[in-house]
């Protein structure tokens, strides 16, 4: 009865001792799985967290797309480096369909044909049909800066510097474009041909220049209401010539008046083609 009881007592106890190792082990692996968890729980929130900026940054980009998109004035750049809009790319083609095929044919780019129908425009505007536009009045275009070339006889008596009655008609004109749109800048450039002068109130050319070009721009001020603060005068003497000054003719082409606008050029074509 001892011996049996011996025994039992071995069997209950070596049955005690794997029931604690095993439990320790599952604790061990619970206690591992607990880990395993929460540092993928970490890295779940890490990863929500970077998906939320992505998603944030992917929406960002498509409000961007969808602004351009909707936005009928996005501005288009050809290869030569001109911006215009839709919309004045519209009117620019409506403007060249009365220009001559001979001057399309030298627009070979979307700057030439912008330059084109905003010279087409503006020569309209002015109103240069009972003008020489070789001798009397010259318009060009460049990077939109339109240049406006002059010439004295239609402002200026010889060798003076005081306006004529006679500017009045086209000064009237050219306030009337600037004056339309306030982000216009004018500057007001006067050229003279290579012959000296010396007077009591002239001194050379560099005087002669100046003063043409101040009393444009007092003129554009007092009389045609031009704001002050768009207007620059300049004199550059007879160092920029057109032409050589050998000849009458030639000295003729030198003495001149350029008015220099400086456009925002979409508000300027707008206002241009309002005059078709």
């Amino acid at each position: 009865m001892k011996k049996i009881s011996l025994a039992l007592t071995a069997v209950v106890l070596l049955g005690s001792c794997v029931s604690k190792k095993k439990y320790v082990e599952l604790q061990q692996a619970h206690g591992e799985t607990k880990s395993q968890l929460t540092k993928t729980a970490v890295e779940k929130e890490e990863l929500e967290a970077k998906f939320a900026k992505i998603e944030a940054r992917v929406a960002d980009y498509n409000s961007k797309i969808n602004a351009l998109t909707e936005d009928n004035d996005a501005k288009l750049i050809s290869a030569d480096g001109a911006v215009i809009s839709n919309n004045v790319k519209a009117k620019m083609r409506e403007t060249l369909k009365n220009v001559s095929p001979e001057q399309l044919m030298g627009a070979k780019t979307l700057k030439d044909s912008m330059n084109l129908a905003l010279s087409h425009n503006l020569k309209k505007s002015i109103g240069t049909n009972s003008l020489n536009e070789d001798e009397d009045i010259a318009i060009d275009i460049d990077d939109t800066v339109v240049m406006i070339s002059i010439s004295d006889k239609l402002l200026f008596n010889t060798a003076s510097y005081n306006v004529s009655n006679k500017a009045d008609a086209i000064l009237q004109k050219l306030a009337d474009v600037i004056n339309s749109e306030p982000s216009i800048e004018v500057m007001v450039e006067g050229h003279t041909d290579s012959r000296s002068i010396s007077t009591p109130k002239v001194t050379d050319n560099w005087d002669l220049s100046v003063l043409r070009a101040t009393s444009i721009v007092r003129k554009l001020q007092t009389k045609y209401n031009v704001a002050p603060e768009k207007l620059i005068a300049s004199g550059r003497s007879s160092y920029v010539p057109l032409a050589s000054n050998d000849t009458k003719e030639d000295r003729a082409k030198n003495r001149r008046t350029r008015i220099v606008i400086l456009p925002n050029i979409d508000k300027f074509f707008a206002l241009m083609a309002s005059n078709e």
